[in-house]
This record gives C-alpha cells, structure tokens and sequence, in this order.
C-alpha cells in the first residue's frame, strides 16, 4: 500500500462530487456537506463505560452532496459504489438494513427513532464521496453517520444540536448496524476543532476543547495503518464490552468509570483473572486521559510519551486487543525517536497513533515499512493526521 508523508489536504469538496450528482440525479444538489473521521489521542475502550476519552478530528472527510426530492424517499450512492439504496421516510419503522448503506439510511432511522417528527420530512438524494481510510481505525463510519446527520438536521430544518446528531450517528450504528460501540467517534467527528483534541466525559457528555499546540512544538502526528482489518460487529469486541459489565457489577458499580485506581485492590481480589485485568484497563486509562491534558496543559505535547505508551502496554496485556503488526509498529516508531505511539481505535487490527519531530516523519515511515518487512507482515500505510474542524457544511 503506498504511504502517504504529508497531509492529503482533503478540506476541499472531492472533484467531480457535484458533477456525479447531477449525472446520477438528474440535477445539481442544493449543498455539500461534510465530516471528518477521527484519530483518538487516548482512552480506549472507556467510552462504554461511561469514561473519559480525548479524541480528535483528522483531515481526512466524508462528503455529502445532496438535496431534496419529491418522493418521500432517502436515497444514497457512493462515488465508490454508485448502486441507489433507499428507505421511504413512512416505512422507517420496519426498514432493515446491511451494507455501508446501512451507515447512512441508518441516521435517517435513527432520527425517527429519537422521537423526532419526520412526518413533514422531504424525501432526499444524497450522494456520498471520502477519503477516510476503510478499517483503519480511523472510524469512518461516524464520518460516514456525521455527515448524513448535519445533512439531514439542514434539509429537514430539524435545528437539533450536535451532541443530539452524535447520539443519532450513535445509534445507527447500534441499532441499525448491531455494532455496540460508544458516542466517542460520533463526537470527535461533530466537534473537533482545528490543533485541538476533544475530551468527552461520555458520562455527562460534557465537551471540552484540549488545545494540542502541534505546529508550535514542532510534533506531528501519524497515523501507522497495520492494514490488518477489524469489524466491530465481531465477537473480540463485544466480549470485551460484556467483560467490563460483569466487572462493574460484581464490584457494585453501574460503569466502570465509577471505580478508581483505589479500587482495583478489591476488584483483583474478587474478579477472576482475565476480567479483572480488563477492569484495570479501563480505570487505568480514564487517570491516563485526565493525566494527559493535565500534561498537555502544565508541559505540553512533547511531556506525554509516557501516558501513550502506558496505554498501550495496557491494551496490549490488559485487554488483549492489540496484534503483532500494531505491536511492531509502536516499537519500530519508539526506535525512530517518537515522543510516544498506541494502539488507537477498536483494536484486533487498524492503525497506532504516533507523536513524533516532524523532521522524523521520513525517517519513521522508512523503518516502519523495513521491519514491517523483515517480519513479513503487509507493507504499512503511514500518513500525517492533523487535527482538524468537526462537521459543517461546505456549500
């Protein structure tokens, strides 16, 4: 797979969206919207568990260029993949739905099954172009989710704000994919802000701007794609979640986020083995979250190396949920002077996260991709991520 050293620029509205649309719908649309995918600085798998996470939004977009119709139906395609999927708005109750489209129609869903009155609701045509890597971690399906939401909430003048989108997105992908993930993506992509991270106390889902000062310290972000793909939906994921509620109810706690570091004493003592040291991931790595913007704040970027390779060991040992190629790809960027580098994202594949010189950009992605080889493993994809604005309209 070819690497990418430099930011793709992908701020601009794809050439040949607007074109496509016309050609598949017969006229302009009405507007482009857009909204990135996200990279998570750290807090893993807290989400659930109704902790602390610190993710950002990353240049790369999914674009929605759309408009209403007369016919009472949402229709989407893809530039990737121009086959119309549709659902009329009147038949959202029984609507089922599969494939990527599902990421889609499943806003649409969602929105009527928030309580939201859609009776009024025009049909629309969306057609939906992206530059999120597929299976790299990097969600691009709450990209994907975050752009049909401000999409729709605009052309159906729903004026709902962004956290009631994210809960939206949220719940396509719960309710109409059946992946029993957290709002964390859905958030990073609806209110990330240029060279900042958002902390999201997914508890009260309060949101808090984190300024990273990136540029300023002369530190770049990469994003090293194992290529080694993962599906939520599969079974490493959800038992990992089940594990975190039988933790929190033998320890007589609603989420783990009520527990702290104080507790784990009586947890080891109580919980076997293996769910024991899945709740000690979880509460250690909601101290590493508030410890790192506390660093971020006191030092800077360069001071929290420490916390991102902590949070690693832990996902690796604790959740066993990294893999040999991200494993490799943390050492080998940790070899080529990295500040720090995690695991970022689901696990069971995707991509590490690395905190790097800029001037180093080069050099890490050449020793990447030897040590990638001389194990035999696929060719990494390496490409600079840098935080960036949140969903929005475009046109």
């Amino acid at each position: 797979m070819e690497s990418r050293h430099t930011s793709r620029h992908t701020m601009t509205i794809p050439p040949g969206l607007v074109e496509g649309f016309t050609t598949l719908y017969g006229t302009p649309p009405t507007g482009v919207w857009s909204a990135p995918g996200r990279a998570n600085l750290i807090g893993e798998h807290t989400d659930y568990n109704n902790g602390l996470v610190l993710p950002f939004a990353i240049d790369d977009r999914t674009w929605c260029a759309a408009r209403v119709n007369g016919t009472g139906v949402v229709s989407v395609a893809s530039t990737a993949q121009p086959t119309r999927h549709a659902v009329a708005i009147a038949d959202l109750d029984q609507a089922r739905f599969e494939g990527w489209s599902g990421y889609a129609l499943g806003v649409a869903w969602a929105l009527h099954a928030s309580g939201h009155d859609l009776s009024r609701a025009p049909g629309v045509d969306i057609l939906i172009d992206s530059t999120v890597p597929l299976g790299a971690g990097l969600s691009s399906s709450a990209a994907l989710e975050s752009a049909v939401a401000v999409t729709l909430n605009d052309l159906w003048e729903l004026g709902l704000d962004r956290m009631a989108l994210a809960k939206a997105g949220q719940l396509a992908e719960n309710g109409a994919i059946g992946a029993p993930t957290g709002i964390m993506d859905q958030v990073a992509s609806l209110f990330g802000q240029a060279d900042h991270a958002v902390l999201l106390d997914c508890a009260s889902l309060s949101t808090r701007a984190v300024p990273l000062s990136l540029e300023r310290s002369g530190l770049a972000l990469l994003v090293i794609d194992s290529t080694v793909k993962h599906a939520h939906a599969d079974g490493g994921y959800a038992s990992r979640r089940e594990a975190c509620e039988k933790g929190a109810r033998a320890m007589g706690v609603p989420f783990l986020r009520d527990l702290t570091v104080a507790d784990l004493a009586k947890a080891e003592a109580i919980l076997d083995d293996e769910t024991f040291r899945r709740v000690r991931h979880v509460v250690t790595e909601n101290a590493r979250v508030l410890d790192t913007v506390e660093t971020l704040a006191s030092s800077g970027p360069e001071a929290i190396g420490e916390l991102l390779l902590a949070s690693h060991a832990s996902m690796r040992d604790d959740f066993e949920i990294s893999v040999p190629e991200i494993d490799l790809a943390v050492e080998t960027a940790m070899e080529a002077g990295a500040v720090g580098a995690r695991l970022t994202g689901g696990g069971f594949g995707g991509s590490a996260v690395a905190l790097l010189p800029a001037t180093q950009v080069h050099n890490l992605t050449e020793l990447v991709h030897a040590a990638a080889s001389d194990r035999g493993f696929a060719t990494p994809a390496v490409l600079i991520v840098t935080p960036s604005e949140g969903a929005r309209r475009d046109q």
